[in-house]
């Protein structure tokens, strides 16, 4: 038996691999391929009557490892100097106003078909309003590098920002000044914990001379994550924070107090932990998203009572996502296509108290909302594709 489940997730990782592998070819992204895998092995397992215990609690576990390690991986990549401020301004920008005007539209409409509060609602739209980094940063591989990078900053900010929200509606019985007032000395509590704990773990970084030397530190940052997460701190800002000190010691290193930490041989270490990064972090979201699909009914995803509400929702982000792009004075292709929901949209409607809940936002919505959008990006890429072939021959 013990033989049977190491052969099973060892060949469902390297099949993970593989989907990796292809996606910046194929332009299918690896979640879908994911989460239609660990559905099929459902079905297997329904099929040859094999009993499966319940995997449901591992769902967040995995979540909040792989959103920690996803966060960090893609704040080592962001880069902060003088020729990325109109990159970071129009960023910010994309991320934090569709995310508040998307959330506030759809809880009204959503409000006049539902009796629960209005605060409810922003509850329950929330996590439907931010775009995954874990599945955009990992699809735009083969994309120039602006766009690159300009999907990195945004996903990663979009993630944070949408946390940040999320909480800040979630814990606050009532939203006015009072809790603002307490949401604002919660953040710059979590600025000081996150600066002092970043100095601790570079410091760590720099001066451990034992073999085993990254672990000690990825364990310690998904400790002060969750102890701050258990306080209600805004805990992700402490990942973001920490990633951008670590990728951008180059920008720090006249500090005098950089200095002393001697950045020439620091940036050598954080090259080494960036790599154990970006291979921990895949290996927990394969293992995600696996689940996640091994979890799937089937009736949920082709629930037709959720389908046109799915349909709208994906049709509200797209809408608002042109609008943002001609703002901004960005190009059209392939950025618009690249709105995917996923991990950070699983993990917050997970943590929507029952009590506050609403029967439109439910598991099949969600679902829905995942592959509608990563079917939307992938289309997207792929005609992005067929044009640059098609420039690239003129």
């Amino acid at each position: 038996m013990t033989s049977g489940i190491i052969i099973a997730i060892t060949g469902l990782l390297l099949i993970a691999y593989l989907f990796d592998l292809s996606s910046a070819k194929t332009r299918i992204p690896s979640v879908i391929l994911l989460l239609a895998t660990g559905w099929a092995v459902r079905r297997l397992t329904e099929w040859f009557h094999l009993s499966i215990p319940d995997l449901q609690p591992l769902l967040p576990i995995f979540g909040t490892v792989g959103l920690i390690l996803i966060v960090l991986e893609g704040s080592l990549e962001l880069e902060f100097n003088k020729s990325k401020t109109t990159l970071i301004r129009k960023s910010l920008l994309a991320s934090f106003l569709p995310l508040f005007a998307l959330a506030f539209l759809m809880a009204w409409v959503f409000h006049y078909f539902s009796p629960a509060s209005f605060k409810d609602h922003l509850t329950n739209v929330i996590p439907l309003c931010v775009i995954s980094s874990s599945i955009a940063i990992p699809s735009v591989k083969a994309l120039n590098q602006y766009n690159r990078e300009f999907v990195t900053y945004e996903s990663s900010l979009s993630d944070i920002a949408g946390v940040l929200f999320f909480n800040f509606v979630a814990l606050n019985e009532n939203l006015g000044f009072h809790s603002l007032g307490n949401f604002i000395l919660q953040l710059l509590l979590m600025i000081l914990i996150s600066f002092v704990a970043t100095l601790l773990l570079g410091f760590m970084l720099h001066r451990i001379d034992h073999h085993i030397k990254f672990a000690p530190i990825i364990l310690l940052v998904i400790l002060i994550y969750t102890i701050a997460k258990v306080y209600h701190l805004p805990a992700l800002l402490f990942i973001l924070l920490l990633g951008l000190f670590m990728g951008n010691l180059d920008e720090l290193k006249n500090l005098k107090w950089i200095q002393k930490l001697r950045p020439a041989e620091l940036n050598e270490e954080v090259k080494k932990f960036k790599e154990l990064t970006i291979e921990g972090a895949f290996l927990i979201r394969a293992l995600f998203f696996l689940l996640f699909g091994f979890l799937i009914n089937t009736n949920e995803i082709l629930n037709p009572d959720s389908f046109l509400w799915s349909v709208g929702v994906v049709m509200a982000i797209f809408f608002l996502r042109a609008i943002q792009l001609r703002l901004l004075k960005l190009p059209f292709s392939p950025l618009l296509f690249i709105a995917p929901r996923g991990l950070i949209t699983i993990l917050l409607f997970l943590s929507i108290d029952p009590s506050v809940r609403i029967p439109l936002v439910n598991r099949s919505l969600i679902l829905q909302v995942i592959v509608l959008t990563a079917l939307v990006m992938m289309l997207g890429l792929m005609t992005n594709k067929k044009n640059a072939a098609s420039i690239s021959e003129v």
